[in-house]
């Protein structure tokens, strides 16, 4: 079973710290943010009970959380992952084109992970940035106005990253 750190448990307590005495349920987003960045990227079963089970809620209240957000991964994923707005700005503006561009240059469809375990793609509802479309979200940043051009150059950017940061 996953355990926070020290340091971890710290930092869930000053979360939890920011709401009422027995309205500890009110942390489960941040609380969840950092259950993901401390275990792997991703939300086992077993992670997303400890986090109840660290709340005092039942574990259904997680998992309808957990499974309602994109911005929670519940399985592995990859070094990097391209969130693909799929609203309709973004569809209007050839984001299905993009889609399909990406899932070709990787060889995965959405929701899936290369096999070396570098790119994830996801699609995602709209990410807030419609003036921008088609774009993408990686990480904290946003990919605006894509073409496969600049897809290219993103995948070739995200591996070089790779070969230096190893």
């Amino acid at each position: 079973m996953p355990a926070f750190s020290p340091d971890q448990l710290t930092e869930f307590q000053r979360l939890v710290s920011h709401y009422p005495e027995g309205k500890q349920k009110s942390a489960l987003l941040p609380v969840l943010h950092l259950a993901q960045n401390s275990f792997g990227g991703w939300l086992s079963a077993e992670t997303m009970d400890y986090v109840a089970d660290l709340l005092q809620i039942q574990p259904i209240e997680v998992y309808e959380v957990a499974t309602f957000y994109s911005m929670y991964n519940l399985k592995p994923v990859g070094r990097y992952m391209f969130e693909v707005c799929q609203t309709g700005p973004c569809m209007i503006n050839g984001s299905d084109d993009i889609l399909a561009y990406i899932g070709e240059q990787l060889n995965i469809r959405p929701g899936e992970t290369t096999a070396d375990g570098m790119f994830t793609l996801k699609t995602v509802e709209c990410l807030g940035a419609c003036g921008y479309a088609p774009m993408m979200q990686m990480g904290k940043t946003y990919r605006e106005h894509l073409t496969k051009e600049k897809v290219d150059a993103i995948i070739a950017e995200c591996r070089a990253n790779a070969a230096t940061n190893n």
